[in-house]
């Protein structure tokens, strides 16, 4: 499969995005003789300016596109998608920012070391369950650890039903177990910390090198990315793994499938509190704070559930507001009499204002 760059007739063509740069995405071309790969930006009046509300592409979308011989491809259009995962965009006031996109698996890869996490894992299993596709735990460095089997009790107690392979890369013990979601037509996506062992583990996928990896830290088994960018990887069986930056800190967003089927033991014991809107604190008769005094269920585990759901609410109110300011905009600009309206009655109320504080002042005089 060669890079044939963009000297290509001016066509229309449905592509996958394989890697996302800042303004510059890769794209694939599959065609039956043979695929091409090209670069490609997005159409201005599509994604910036006419319709406001069409989904920026991420890793795994498909798209409609038109090649350009003397240049980028441009993406006219985001198809829809089976799956995604999102994370909370940095950028106040906007909405969620895809990751990835029309995946079978999330691959939530861990390390049996010092860098285990519990809350983490509760955060990843809400993202993976809250983005259609189905969550599998990969327990990575096997080799170094003393005691994985401790790892995977404490997995499978924690995720009952979630699938649990302990790996290493560097040995392969193990990696047999992850070919059973791999194969033709199949997508998983990595999600994970840095320093958890991810490019490791895809260059044993691939059996080659095809990515830099890097050591961890003696003391605290943090690393540091190694991966800068979202990108696709295709593996010598057809199968494609979607690889994103380390991300140590993920909102869960607006997850409220997820948290159900993450934390479904708590939703199980609220189902039996004496009111109807327990907030599992101090309330009589809670079924959720009894489990707790009686060891059923950790408290770290409630106190955790309690703050992705705050997370949750929160996400939900900032996605709402994201949505109406984007309307606003859109709105003001295909109506633009109305804006010039809304403008000069904003000028009337800030000259009113600035009136009734000198008519103040001189009173106060």
């Amino acid at each position: 499969m060669e890079h044939t760059g963009n000297k290509t007739e001016n066509t229309k063509a449905t592509a996958l995005i394989t890697a996302v740069h800042r303004e510059r995405y890769e794209i694939l071309v599959e065609q039956k003789t043979s695929d091409t790969k090209l670069n490609a930006r997005l159409k201005t009046g599509v994604y910036y300016q006419d319709k406001g509300g069409e989904a920026f592409p991420t890793v795994g979308d498909r798209v409609r596109i038109q090649t350009n011989r003397c240049g980028d491809a441009l993406i006219l259009e985001t198809l829809p998608r089976t799956s995604v995962f999102y994370r909370e965009n940095p950028t106040p006031g906007m909405e969620c920012q895809a990751v990835a996109a029309n995946f079978d698996y999330v691959f939530l890869v861990m390390s049996m070391n010092h860098d285990f996490n519990q809350n983490r894992l509760d955060r990843y299993l809400t993202a993976a369950w809250e983005s259609g596709a189905t969550p599998v735990v990969i327990l990575t460095k096997k080799d170094l650890c003393e005691e994985p089997e401790y790892y995977v009790n404490l997995v499978e107690r924690q995720a009952p039903g979630v699938a649990v392979c302990a790996v290493s890369a560097v040995t392969g013990e193990g990696m047999e177990h992850v070919q059973r979601y791999l194969g033709a037509g199949k997508t998983v996506v990595l999600l994970g910390s840095s320093g958890v062992g991810k490019s490791t583990f895809v260059n044993a996928l691939c059996g080659e090198t095809v990515m830099d990896t890097g050591a961890i830290r003696e003391d605290d088994s943090k690393g540091r990315h190694t991966t800068t960018y979202r990108q696709m990887i295709l593996l010598p069986d057809g199968s494609r793994v979607i690889d994103t930056p380390g991300m140590r800190v993920l909102g869960v967003g607006d997850a409220k499938c997820g948290m159900d089927t993450t934390f479904s033991d708590i939703e199980e014991l609220a189902q039996h509190c004496r009111f109807r809107d327990c907030r599992h604190e101090k309330e009589t008769g809670c079924a959720v704070q009894e489990a707790v005094r009686d060891g059923r269920l950790p408290e770290r585990r409630l106190l955790n559930y309690k703050k992705l759901l705050a997370e949750a609410a929160h996400a939900k109110r900032r996605e709402e507001t994201a949505r109406k300011k984007q309307l606003r905009s859109v709105e003001r600009k295909k109506n633009p009499v109305r804006k010039k309206a809304v403008q000069s009655r904003m000028r009337e109320a800030e000259g009113c204002t600035v009136k009734k504080n000198r008519e103040e002042k001189a009173v106060r005089c």
